[in-house]
């Protein structure tokens, strides 16, 4: 029997094959997504017509790779990108294209929205969860403000994830993961927020389908889907968001194991069997797709800065990692506070990069490319304490994305943070999560107990040996983090004077 785990990204879709008694990946496929051209700045979207596209694309390629019976595929779990808006009219057709979750077109819909709530302190209250610019919720408020005829057609809410389950079987479901993102949802109680509706249309409750726990499968894939690959009888799982199947996808689904992304931005989650809210509203209390809570930390700027030092000084990824090995931890002092982007944990959006104690002994190209790869982990240290604050207690770290493939990034990590880092058999942890997570809806749709950190137990594969930390390094890092933490809030207010300065020239 096969499982198969659907990821649509935003710049694509990838597709699975999963043994499902083993975990081990048998076939992989992609497919790309267009995005919408034309645009003015600060908006993204895309057809959702594509995504689907891209989904029996890259499923052909897959399944032709694994050379497996299509009839031996039994379920299939698809990952999506959090917080898109999909708006569909009375025949289930998208009225507009999504609005995506890096679209920052909604910042006046954003505010609104938190002001009819009573404030950043109620909304919180309210919800459990800090309101973001990229959430779902504003986006709706857009299309009611700016797109009236179009919102009059509205006559159903999707996210990414639920729109492809829904053309996969023509039912309309949501799970607690993917909602706690839209804005709509008290986290808490795993319910949608009367209030929070309400500040946008109290009609809109109509819209929104009903909640499910992402155990409960959506149902099974349509005869005229099936007919084209030759599958039989395959059941549908709730699916979730890509950070949500993310978690699945590296074994993050019991207390302490934590998941750390290391791309362009950086990422690091772990999951909680209680509710997790943070009164400040930084770390993102997102609900998991398992049951539980997914708290997260985003930053923006981690491999786009080390991208910069090799263009500087002509490196590739492993010239790179060796001029950086030749600076000692710590980089003689040399501090690299990696703004590029400004950044979101801390909330720095005018904030610049910059490099501070800079002397003649580090003013070259190991101290500074040292400094760049301490920089990024320093900066994602500010919000990893925080969630420490709150209850976090990291047994092991699980490491994906690019610089993960980086020895030495991993032991800056495991040093800074004081817990084990260790890489994964499988990298596309998204789509291998979807395919967990629908081989355990199947398993309960048939009447079996099984629980899922059973299930991730014996698929995710764990590379070792685990990167241990140094507890030589302790304290250097910790008086380096204390330092960089003390740089940010001094320079605060002249970061934003910066931009500005730049904005104008």
């Amino acid at each position: 029997m096969y499982g198969i785990g659907v990821d649509s990204g935003t710049q694509g879709t990838k597709v699975l094959v999963v043994e499902a008694g083993t975990g081990k990946v048998l076939g992989r496929g992609s497919a790309p997504h267009a995005m919408i051209s034309g645009l003015k700045p600060g908006e993204n979207e895309q057809d959702p017509r594509t995504w689907a596209d891209a989904l029996e694309t890259a499923l052909r390629h897959a399944l032709r790779e694994a050379s497996v019976d299509p009839k031996g595929v039994v379920a299939l779990g698809v990952s999506g990108q959090q917080h898109g808006f999909v708006p569909l009219d009375e025949d289930g057709v998208p009225i507009r294209p999504a609005k995506l979750w890096n679209d920052t077109s909604t910042v006046e819909e954003t505010e609104e929205i938190i002001a009819a709530l009573g404030g950043p302190a109620r909304v919180i209250e309210k919800l459990g969860i800090a309101l973001a610019v990229g959430f779902t919720a504003s986006k709706v408020l857009w299309l009611k403000k700016k797109e009236p005829g179009n919102y009059a057609r509205l006559r159903t809410i999707l996210l990414p994830h639920n729109y492809l389950n829904f053309i996969l079987t023509g039912k309309l479901r949501m799970e607690y993961g993917d909602a706690s993102g839209t804005g709509f949802m008290d986290i808490r109680r795993r319910a949608w927020s009367e209030d929070a509706l309400a500040a946008v249309d109290p009609a809109l409750a109509m819209t929104l389908p009903a909640l499910h726990h992402p155990r409960e499968p959506v149902g099974y894939i349509k005869d005229s889907f099936a007919e084209k690959f030759g599958f039989e009888k395959v059941l549908v799982a709730s699916g979730g968001g890509d950070n949500m199947m993310g978690a699945i996808g590296t074994g993050n689904v019991a207390p302490g194991v934590c998941t750390l992304s290391l791309g362009t931005s950086g990422t690091i989650y772990s999951h909680f069997a209680v509710p997790f809210s943070d009164p400040e509203g930084e770390i993102a209390a997102f609900c998991d797709s398992t049951g539980g809570w997914l708290p997260l930390l985003c930053t923006m700027n981690v491999t786009n800065t080390t991208e910069r030092i090799k263009a500087l000084f002509g490196l590739d990824n492993a010239g790179l990692e060796a001029a950086a090995s030749r600076a000692p931890a710590g980089a003689d002092g040399l501090l690299f506070l990696p703004f590029l982007d400004g950044e979101r944990v801390p909330v720095l959006p005018e904030a610049c990069a910059s490099f501070f104690g800079l002397t003649r002994r580090n003013f070259e190209a190991a101290h500074l490319a040292r400094a760049a790869m301490e920089g990024t982990i320093f900066n994602l240290g500010y919000g990893f304490g925080r969630m420490r604050e709150l209850g976090l207690a990291p047994t092991q770290i699980r490491a994906t994305g690019g610089g993960s493939k980086s020895r030495l990034w991993l032991q800056i990590a495991a040093d800074i943070f004081k817990t084990p880092v260790v890489t994964l058999a499988e990298q596309e942890a998204a789509a291998y999560g979807a395919a967990l997570q629908a081989i355990w809806n199947r398993e309960c749709a048939g009447g079996r107990d099984l629980r899922i950190e059973d299930l991730a137990g014996e698929m995710v594969g764990i590379e070792t040996p685990a990167v241990e930390p140094q507890p030589a390094h302790f304290a250097l890092y910790d008086e380096l983090l204390g330092r960089f933490n003390s740089l940010w809030k001094t320079l605060r207010p002249e970061f934003s004077a910066h931009r500005r300065l730049l904005d104008n020239i």
